[in-house]
This record gives structure tokens, sequence and C-alpha cells, in this order.
């Protein structure tokens, strides 16, 4: 159960896509299953990353990280690789907060069995349900260039779908976590 929508970006020829749902599961075993560090649960419950790395800690909230996706589309798509920044941030109502954008990085220049992708500023908020210790708000802005050759027009078919798979398997990996 989430809501997608989308509107062009001012960033790149794309699309930038807001998502919202409800997952049942505190702040913090959601913010577990998707907090972006080097051995997290993320690589092993996305369908869409198949590696996470961190190149540099820049702070304990701040970091330079690799991550890699398999190819998709009975091998379409090549397999991806993107270098964000990437803030990790707390506020004061346990709201958790994942920031990204691309960036450039001497530890990380481009690998030839991948293709390199962009990831325009984006990012998740992991927001507590007033009264509901079990439920989580999750809101995501998604902001990808996938690079290559790929038209515009068949990301863009495939992405909302992606994003709402992204909250299902969400979902069941929190319950997972919780078993």
């Amino acid at each position: 159960e989430v809501a997608v929508s989308w509107r062009p970006s001012a960033e790149f020829a794309g699309n930038i896509y807001r998502a919202e749902g409800t997952v049942p599961a505190s702040p913090a075993d959601v913010w577990e299953c998707i907090k972006p560090v080097a051995g997290g649960l993320r690589a092993k419950w996305d369908q869409n990353v198949k590696d996470f790395e961190v190149i540099e800690a820049v702070s304990d909230t701040i970091s330079v990280c690799r991550t890699t996706t398999p190819s998709a589309f009975m091998r379409i798509i090549s397999p991806r690789e993107f270098v964000d920044v990437v803030l990790m941030k707390q506020f004061e109502d346990g709201t958790m907060l994942s920031a990204a954008t691309n960036v450039e990085h001497a530890l990380c220049p481009p690998r030839a069995n991948f293709v390199r992708g962009f990831n325009y500023p984006c990012g998740c908020f992991c927001i507590p349900v007033p009264g509901e210790l079990d439920r989580t708000q999750l809101l995501s802005f998604f902001q990808t260039d996938l690079g290559g050759f790929l038209p515009q027009t068949v990301v863009e078919s495939f992405f909302p779908a992606s994003i709402a798979g992204f909250y299902s398997n969400l979902t069941k990996a929190v319950k997972t976590l919780k078993a």
C-alpha cells in the first residue's frame, strides 16, 4: 500500500518520484532495513541493490557510498553503479532521514562491467505514526538517471512499479526482522 506520484525533474531529463506509504513496523525496525551502511540489510531484501559499500566515511553521519544493482528485465538493462554522498540524520520527533546525491570520488572510478547511473537529490524519511509504535510512515523521493542508452520512456514505464515493489519487499523484510 503505497502511493506513487511524479513530475518532471528540475535536475535532469527524467522524473522525480514521490512515494508514501505506511509500513507495519516501528521506525527503528524500518530504519534497520533501509539505513545506508556497509553490511546493512538492504542488499539482502531490496531486489534493486546487489551491493552497498562505503568508499569514505566523512563523519559519523556523512559518507561516500557505492551502490550496485543487478541487471534487470531479462538482462535488457545492464547492471548499474551509483556513487553518492549520503547524509543520515535523526530528528527530535524520532524521524530518521537518509538523503543522497551523486558525487565523483577519486577512489571510485567507473568500472567496466557497470553503467554509471546518477542519483539526483533523493532520500527516505522514516516518520513515527503518533500513538502507533508499530507503524511507520515512509516518505521517499527518487530522482535517478540510470545512464547508458535506455530510452527515458522505458525507464519511466517501470519506475513506479519498482518503487511499489520496494515498499512491498521492505514490509516483508521488517516482518522477518521482527520474527
